[in-house]
């Protein structure tokens, strides 16, 4: 972790009081794909001297310059912290939703929460853990198959979930439902 590679000191107070919470709104971003993601602290003009500047209400942190020329700070870190992929733990969602998963031979049904920007591959990965045959399922939806290299979204699987917060209704009475489909094809978990 940075903390382990860095002498302790007071740039790391700002870091040691967020551990293990979003600090995302620290930085501007390009994109919201993996690989245009390029975060840049945010940054503001300064009052005293009208030069744009780091904005850290939450104090400097290691790899942030002092706001005024210094001899004493060593630029020679290389890569800021923020932008070293091993520190990395994830990438947020655009958004999150619910979806109901029946299994039409055994009638179990089960809620994930899964990300706009998931495929079906991806939910499936994790419907593993429900089911060592999900491999073995067509995954249908309104009586449709669904392309498993696709997002819900692309696959007509639309998220309804602001309009029936707008309408006022429980969203979990009306979680959309994928149906999935044994197939005898005699595979091992």
């Amino acid at each position: 972790a940075v903390v382990s590679t860095q002498s302790t000191g007071i740039l790391l107070k700002p870091i040691l009081n967020v551990g293990g919470k979003d600090i995302s709104h620290w930085f501007n971003t390009n994109g919201t794909n993996k690989s245009d993601f390029d975060p840049q602290i945010r940054t503001h003009i300064d009052s005293k001297t009208g030069c744009e500047v780091p904005y850290i209400p939450q104090g400097r942190f290691i790899h942030i310059p002092p706001p005024y020329p210094s001899a004493s700070w060593a630029n020679d870190f290389g890569t800021p912290w923020w932008k070293d992929e091993s520190y990395c733990i994830g990438h947020l969602s655009t958004k999150t939703r619910k979806i109901r998963i029946i299994n039409t031979l055994t009638s179990q049904e089960h809620t994930l929460e899964v990300c706009s920007e998931e495929t079906l591959e991806e939910i499936l990965n994790r419907f593993y853990k429900y089911n060592k045959h999900a491999g073995s399922y067509t995954w249908k939806y309104n009586g449709k198959n669904l392309a498993m290299t696709k997002t819900l979204e692309q696959n007509g699987v639309k998220d309804e979930d602001e309009e029936f917060y707008e309408l006022n209704f429980n969203e979990e009475d009306w979680l959309p439902a994928i149906h999935v489909y044994f197939n005898d094809d005699l595979t091992e978990a």
